[in-house]
């Protein structure tokens, strides 16, 4: 059992951090923690004026700059113009079951963002990282199935929370088979995954276009859900504490829904290392995005 707490965060002057929708929820959280430790933290968000929001509550060396991982381009375009050296890439920005629409680049809003978004602008960062690259999914992904033969939702009938799960699955899987290419190319770079458990972010905020679902999110809120304080600290033990490559982070508690960050478990599924190439594979694909050829080897 661990005691891990935004005190225990070791010193990070120095150290470089670019966090996925930091503007919000546990993303904003764990920025504020790690620029509050002397990291140089970018929160790389959707909209800037949000972030630069975010920005002023914040202390110590934070900047701004624009990220959405719902159109390649942007991507590119953000690992174009960030060109610095650095050790940390958290890729925590996501999406939760919104009704059915498709990214800039026609792949389902969940998948796209959650998964490819962040899988392509990793591998184009990969080269500059030199520590970790910590990526967010969640428990809801021990619902979820790779549907390779329907991606992106666009044979079967829609349904947000199976699309969600995949996602979050495929955010595990992506983990693993990080990691495992990393170790067979001698890179020091480790790969780790966390959840929030049930965090009352804005993953959880009021949808009025669906009241009982609505009620449902609201009223588990308030009975289970901790604190975003209490949530950005699995993402935070897993960018900084002594651990392996392929950990998965998450509360202590009951259903792993909120409690002190320690290593947990996944589903078999999370755990296939077949369909973690194979989903690899037809990312890269998808995106036109690959595993770097040459990486940091010190």
């Amino acid at each position: 059992m661990t005691t891990f707490s935004a005190s225990d965060i070791p010193a990070m002057t120095g150290r470089t951090v670019v966090v996925t929708g930091a503007n919000s929820g546990i993303g904003r959280i764990a920025a504020r923690e790690l620029a509050a430790r002397g990291a140089r933290v970018v929160l790389a968000v959707r909209s800037p004026e949000k972030g630069r929001a975010a920005a002023a509550s914040m202390t110590g060396d934070v900047e701004v700059r624009r990220l959405d991982l719902a159109d390649l381009a942007s991507v590119r375009a953000f690992a174009e113009d960030f060109t610095d050296p650095f050790d940390i890439l958290i890729n925590n920005a996501g999406i939760m079951t919104p009704p059915l629409f498709r990214t800039a680049d026609g792949f389902e809003s969940q998948f796209g963002t959650n998964h490819l978004g962040h899988f392509a602008l990793t591998n184009l960062l990969l080269p500059r990282v030199r520590q970790r690259v910590v990526t967010l999914s969640s428990t809801g992904h021990r619902t979820g199935a790779i549907d390779f033969d329907d991606l992106n939702w666009e044979r079967k009938r829609y349904r947000a929370m199976p699309a969600y799960a995949q996602s979050k699955l495929a955010n595990l899987l992506f983990t693993s088979e990080l990691q495992r290419r990393l170790t067979e190319a001698g890179s020091p770079v480790i790969a780790t995954a966390a959840h929030p458990g049930l965090a009352a972010t804005n993953l959880l905020k009021t949808d009025k276009r669906r009241p009982v679902r609505d009620f449902a999110r609201r009223t588990a809120a308030g009975l289970l859900a901790q604190s975003d304080e209490a949530g950005a600290l699995p993402t935070l033990y897993a960018a900084v504490a002594d651990i392996p490559g392929d950990s998965y982070v998450g509360p202590d508690g009951f259903l792993e829904g909120r409690g002190a960050p320690e290593l947990v478990g996944r589903s078999a599924r999370a755990k296939d290392t077949g369909v973690a190439r194979r989903l690899w594979d037809v990312s890269e694909e998808l995106t036109g995005v690959t595993f770097p050829h040459t990486l940091r080897t010190a």
